[in-house]
């Protein structure tokens, strides 16, 4: 059997009993031309491997494959889902791996050969933990060449957010510090199986060569944590005690103390975490 004489994905998870778990956070996407579509905007596959993170019963996984990626290793927590994940693998002889159990515990360059994209309907209960690990590896640039990944809107928004906007914060200077990050797609609750409360979008990240401001990652996490910690305080109250004259760090890095986390620029945090740095 060929990947596009595989069963539609009702009957998968008719046949195997499927049913989404709430404690894994679960939603299932069952258009297979909606994941088709996801998979459409990693890019061009052909020459990659693909990491996928909670496939559930496969939808994008199929996409993925049909789409040219050289190999997906699909890690997939639930054992319900592998029956009908390894029918999937059967369909395409030698390019999809299956392993149970915890993305967090995995190390993808154990099974993929580099360029690696990551492509993933997150579950919802691990998609930022996930994503901050992939942002903020101890050595830049990462195994992945681009992140492909499903959230709820809000956060999704959090990602690609500007200075001066409510949802500017920790998450959009991690990921723009080190990637090109933009909304590629927009998909209502009625997409899913079953459908959940909020609206989701995909976020595409490109992993820079290089991060766009000279900053030591520890630093600039810690400061970008404890300014957005408290980010209704003025900086010079919310990061009290960083180093002993911080008003002066604040003005060298061309911050007023008075300013809010929410209206400093991803250059002027940079510039903040090594004025950190050299005072400690």
């Amino acid at each position: 059997m060929e990947l596009k004489d595989l069963p539609p994905l009702r009957d998968v998870i008719a046949d195997h009993g499927l049913s989404a778990k709430k404690s894994l956070g679960q939603n299932f996407l069952l258009d297979l031309n909606l994941t088709a579509k996801i998979a459409r905007q990693v890019g061009d596959l052909a020459g990659h491997d693909v990491l996928e993170i909670g496939p559930g019963p496969g939808g994008l996984t199929r996409g993925l494959l049909i789409e040219g990626a050289r190999k997906v290793l699909a890690i997939e927590k639930d054992a319900r889902c592998l029956p009908a994940l390894d029918q999937i693998a059967a369909a395409a002889p030698g390019r999809l791996q299956v392993i149970e159990g915890d993305a967090l515990l995995v190390d993808p360059l154990a099974h993929l050969t580099p360029p690696i994209a990551v492509a993933a309907n997150l579950p919802y209960n691990v998609g930022t933990e996930l994503l901050v690990r992939w942002l903020t590896p101890a050595i830049w640039p990462p195994f992945w060449d681009s992140l492909t990944l499903m959230f709820q809107k809000e956060v999704a928004e959090r990602i690609v957010a500007a200075p001066g906007s409510k949802a500017y914060g920790r998450l959009a200077v991690l990921a723009q510090w080190r990637c090109e990050a933009r909304i590629v797609l927009h998909l209502p609750p009625t997409a899913f199986t079953p459908p959940p409360k909020v609206s989701s979008a995909v976020v595409h990240l490109r992993a820079l060569a290089a991060p766009r401001f000279a900053a030591e990652p520890k630093v600039l996490e810690a400061v970008v944590a404890r300014a957005f910690n408290q980010r209704r305080k003025m900086l010079r109250a919310a990061l009290k005690g960083l180093v002993p004259d911080l008003e002066d760090a604040l003005l060298v890095a061309g911050i007023a103390p008075t300013e809010r986390a929410e209206q400093v620029s991803l250059e002027q945090f940079c510039a903040l975490a090594r004025e950190v740095a050299a005072r400690r």
